[in-house]
């Protein structure tokens, strides 16, 4: 009796514990970030920007898979009007799960930008 209590309460912890994990990645996910960077031009998997590390000014690559049409609509991202412009990237991250080919779960992050000012 003392067994079947022990295994369904650690059972019960675990679904606490999973559900709480959860609610805190929905959370991230919807949150906005902001960054600032250079925009680099569309390759055809996405918009890229060069933004630099706070710690140590050492450059890294932004790729974003989707850009808001309100945006799209502001600034004409698939020209080169654009290039080397900088600009404060308004963006959110999105994790996608999908299953591959060997019916195995992939997950993904999708970064959508939400706004651009230029600088």
């Amino acid at each position: 009796m003392k067994t079947k209590l022990i295994m369904s309460l650690s059972v019960f912890c675990l679904f606490l514990m999973s559900v709480q994990s959860l609610q805190t990645i929905s959370a991230t996910a919807n949150q906005e970030s902001k960054v600032n960077a250079v925009y680099d031009g569309n390759e055809g998997y996405g918009y890229n920007f060069i933004a630099q590390h706070k710690d140590d000014a050492t450059e890294y690559t932004m790729t974003f898979q989707k850009v808001n049409e309100n945006v799209m609509k502001e600034f004409d991202l698939d020209g080169e009007v654009y290039l080397n412009q900088q600009f404060e990237v308004t963006y959110t991250v999105k994790k996608v799960v999908t299953k591959d080919e060997n019916g195995f779960d992939e997950e993904d992050e999708v970064f959508t930008i939400t706004g651009l000012k230029a600088l």
